[in-house]
C-alpha cells in the first residue's frame, strides 16, 4: 500500500471529535485493570465483527475506589502507592492520582474515595493539595451525599497542628454529606504500623461491595512484577547499603556553622534520581549517647528486650531502632507515668509549653531532669521507632553517575554544659568513616522539578543548605545545554566563611550557565541582610523575569525564611505589577497552580 493510500485508510477509521470526547471521558475514570480488560474486549470485538454486547457483570461495574494523595516530600505518595498495590492484589478496582492532577468537580462522580494527605509547616496543606483543599472549603463545592470516604493523615505530633490537612479534608467531606468508610486515622512520623492497620480496616469495609462490582480481573502478580522490574528494588523499607565516599567541611574555621559536603556511592544499586529529589538516610545513634541514657536509668546494656517477636540487647535496640535525638510528646506522656512527677505530668497536658520544652532537649536530657525506675522493656515502650532523615540531593547523575551528593548542616548545641548533636547529621559529619556503610533510598519529589522546556528561565532562592538542589539544577542545565537563564539568590552569615560551593558557582558563571547571582551575607554589616531584602531590592528584575515565564523555586527553612520570602514576593508583585496585596497573592497562587512556583521547605 502506498503512503497516500495508508494515510487515507487511517483517516477513514479515525474517530470523530465527539467519539474522541466520549473515549477520553470514559478512560479518565477507569483503573489500570479496567483499561486492560477493555482493550482485550475491544480487540475481540473487532475480530468477531459483532455489535457490542455489554456483559451483565459490567452493568453493575459502576463503583471503584479513588485514591487521592497530597504529598510534600513524598511520604503520602509512597503510602498511596503501597495501598493501591494492595488493592490491586485483591482485585478491587482502584485509581490513583495526585491532588494536583485531579479536577475537583469530578468528586460528584466518585462513589468511594480515600484521601492520604500530609501536613507541613503550621498546619499547611502540601503544595499539590492546596487547590483541592481550598475548593472543598469554598461555596463552589457540591454536596456529596452518595460518596463514601476515608482519610489517612500523615504528620508529626511535635508540631502544633498535627495532621491538620487530614483533619480538614475529613471534616469538609463530612460537611458536604459524604459518609465515612472508617474514621480518620492520624499517623505520626513512625507511621508504618498505623498505615497497615488502616489499610486492613478500609479493605474489610469495602471488599464485598467492590468485588461484587468488579467486572474486570486484575493483572496477574507476574504482570505487575514485570512492569516494575526495571526500577530499583530499594526503598524506605528496603534501603540500599551504600558506602560513604567523603564528608568534607565546606564552611570556614571561624564559621558559626559546620556544613558538610557528603558524597555517597550508589554503585550496584540501580537507584536513579532527578534534580529536586531527596535522599533518605537511615542512621545509627551515637554509642556515647546510648550509654549515657542507660547509665542514668541504671539499666544494664546487656538486658534483653523483645521487639516484634525477636530478642535484642537493649543497647543494640537503642543504637539502631529508636529515636533518641528528637523529642516528642508521646514519650513525655508515657514516661511521665513512671516518674510520678506532677511537674512533668502538668507539662504533658500543656501543648504549647511542651513544644517549647521539647525543642531544646533530647530524650537523655528529659531523663536526666526527671529520673525514673523503668525496665529496659518499659523504656523502649515509651520510645518511638527511628525514622530516616531526608536531604535534598545536591548532584545530578549526568555529572556524578553512580554517586549522590548531599549538603548537610551538623546540628549541634549546648544543653547545660553537655554537647548535643543531631542523629543523622553527626553520623554523616563525623561518626561514619569513609568506606562505612549507610542505608539509603531515593524519595522522589515531583513538586520540585526543573521546567520541561530547557529554554525557560529559573529563579532559585536558597539560603544556607537550601542551596543543595540548585547545585543539582545547574549541573543538569549544563549537561542539557539548556538555553534558559538562571538566577541564584543565596544567603548565609559571612562571605569569607559561609559561601557554600563558591568556586563552583564562579565556574557556572564563567561557563555562561549561571547568569545572575544575588548574595545576602547577614553578618557582614551592622544591619542584618537576608535574601528577602535582596528580593525587594531586585524587585523590578524579579517581576520582569516572572512576567516572561520564569519558574520560581524556594528551598530551606519553612518556619521563617519561606514565609519571609513569600511576603517579599508579594511586595514585589504589588510594587512592580501594580496590584493590590490580594491580587498579588492570587498572582503567586496562579504561578503555583502552573507549577512555576515550587517549594522544598523543611
Amino acid at each position: 500500500m502506498s503512503m497516500t493510500a495508508q494515510q487515507n485508510s487511517n483517516m477513514m477509521v479515525a474517530l470523530t471529535d465527539s467519539q474522541w470526547a466520549l473515549v477520553s471521558q470514559l478512560t479518565a475514570t477507569l483503573s489500570s485493570q479496567q483499561l486492560t480488560w477493555l482493550s482485550g474486549y475491544l480487540a475481540g470485538l473487532s475480530q468477531s465483527g459483532h455489535s457490542p454486547q455489554v456483559p451483565q457483570s459490567s452493568l453493575a461495574n459502576d463503583k471503584k475506589l479513588t485514591i487521592l494523595y497530597g504529598s510534600q516530600t513524598g511520604n503520602a505518595k509512597s503510602v498511596a502507592l503501597e495501598f493501591k498495590a494492595l488493592l490491586e492484589g485483591k482485585n478491587i478496582p482502584v485509581t490513583l492520582a495526585s491532588m494536583a492532577d485531579y479536577k475537583a468537580k469530578q468528586l460528584k462522580t466518585e462513589t468511594h474515595l480515600v484521601i492520604i494527605a500530609s501536613t507541613h509547616g503550621e498546619g499547611d496543606a502540601p503544595d499539590d493539595a492546596v487547590e483541592l483543599h481550598e475548593f472543598l472549603a469554598s461555596k463552589k463545592a457540591s454536596k456529596l451525599p452518595d460518596l463514601k470516604f476515608s482519610v489517612l493523615g500523615l504528620g508529626d505530633s511535635s508540631y502544633e497542628f498535627f495532621c491538620q490537612t487530614g483533619k480538614d479534608f475529613d471534616q469538609r467531606l463530612a460537611d458536604l454529606g459524604a459518609k465515612r468508610i472508617i474514621d480518620r486515622v492520624d499517623c505520626d512520623v513512625d507511621y508504618d504500623d498505623a498505615c497497615q492497620a488502616w489499610f486492613g480496616a478500609v479493605i474489610a469495609k469495602i471488599s464485598d461491595e467492590m468485588l461484587q462490582n468488579a467486572g474486570a480481573q486484575a493483572p496477574s502478580s507476574v504482570a505487575r512484577s514485570q512492569t516494575s522490574s526495571a526500577a530499583s528494588v530499594y526503598n524506605k523499607k528496603n534501603p540500599f547499603h551504600a558506602s560513604l565516599l567523603a564528608s568534607q567541611k565546606i564552611t570556614g574555621r571561624d564559621s558559626v556553622k559546620d556544613i558538610r559536603h557528603v558524597e555517597i556511592s550508589l554503585e550496584g544499586s540501580g537507584l536513579q534520581y532527578r534534580p529536586g529529589d531527596a535522599l533518605g538516610v537511615w542512621f545509627k545513634n551515637d554509642a556515647g549517647l546510648v550509654d549515657e541514657l542507660l547509665q542514668l536509668l541504671s539499666i544494664q546494656p546487656s538486658a534483653t528486650v523483645e521487639l516484634a517477636g525477636a530478642k535484642y540487647t537493649v543497647r543494640d535496640a537503642l543504637m539502631n531502632q529508636f529515636e533518641l535525638t528528637q523529642s516528642y510528646p508521646t514519650f513525655i506522656s508515657a514516661y511521665s507515668a513512671f516518674t510520678q512527677n506532677k511537674k512533668l505530668s502538668d507539662l504533658a497536658a500543656d501543648k504549647e509549653a511542651l513544644r517549647h520544652y521539647l525543642a531544646s532537649r533530647q530524650i537523655v536530657d528529659i531523663v536526666r531532669e526527671y529520673p525514673a525506675h523503668v525496665t529496659a522493656q518499659q523504656l523502649l515502650d515509651c520510645l518511638r521507632k527511628i525514622t530516616p532523615r531526608l536531604y535534598s540531593i545536591a548532584s545530578c547523575q549526568d555529572e556524578v553517575e553512580d554517586e549522590v551528593h548531599l549538603t548537610v548542616a551538623l546540628l549541634q548545641y549546648d544543653n547545660d554544659g553537655l554537647v548535643r548533636q543531631g542523629g543523622a547529621s553527626s553520623y554523616l559529619a563525623s561518626r561514619l568513616e569513609a568506606g562505612g556503610e549507610i542505608g539509603v533510598f531515593v524519595e522522589h519529589n515531583d513538586n520540585f522539578r526543573l521546567p520541561d522546556d530547557p529554554n525557560t528561565d529559573v529563579i532559585m532562592i536558597g539560603p544556607g543548605t537550601g542551596i543543595a538542589p540548585y547545585r543539582a539544577f545547574m549541573q543538569q542545565r549544563q549537561a542539557d545545554e539548556a538555553e534558559g537563564k538562571n538566577w541564584l539568590f543565596f544567603g548565609n552569615p559571612n562571605y569569607t566563611q559561609d559561601f557554600l560551593y563558591q568556586t563552583e558557582w564562579q565556574r557556572f558563571v564563567k561557563d555562561g550557565v549561571l547568569h545572575k547571582v544575588t548574595l545576602a551575607f547577614s553578618r557582614d554589616q551592622e544591619q542584618k541582610i537576608y535574601v528577602q531584602h535582596r528580593i525587594k531590592e531586585q524587585g523590578a528584575d524579579v517581576f520582569a523575569w516572572l512576567e516572561k515565564g520564569a519558574h520560581l523555586y524556594i528551598c530551606g527553612d519553612a518556619n521563617h525564611m519561606a514565609k519571609d520570602v513569600h511576603d517579599a514576593l508579594v511586595h514585589v508583585v504589588v510594587e512592580f505589577g501594580g496590584k493590590t496585596a490580594e491580587e498579588a497573592e492570587l498572582y503567586l497562587t496562579d504561578l503555583r497552580r502552573a507549577k512555576r512556583y515550587q517549594k522544598d521547605v523543611y
